[in-house]
């Protein structure tokens, strides 16, 4: 059972980590290199955030959307 674990423990340190070590080391070059994918996902989720809104504004330009506060019974 403990070959279970140290098998599972080299698995993420020696192998899965290695890009995040790749980051780590980076980041005493350049700051913006080391965070780029963090950039990166803050952009996603920006886009991802106006669709949302512009959705929203459709559906509530065509009157799709019902804002009833008795959608749960412990509301009424």
């Amino acid at each position: 059972m403990r070959a279970f674990f140290e098998a599972i423990g080299y698995l993420f340190t020696d192998i899965l980590f290695v890009p995040l070590d790749y980051i780590r080391a980076l980041e005493l070059e350049t700051w913006y290199g080391a965070n780029l994918i963090t950039w990166i996902f803050i952009l996603i989720c920006c886009a991802a955030t106006v669709y949302w809104i512009q959705q929203l504004r459709i559906f509530k330009s065509n009157n799709e959307d019902e804002q009833d506060t008795t959608a749960h019974s412990f509301l009424s």
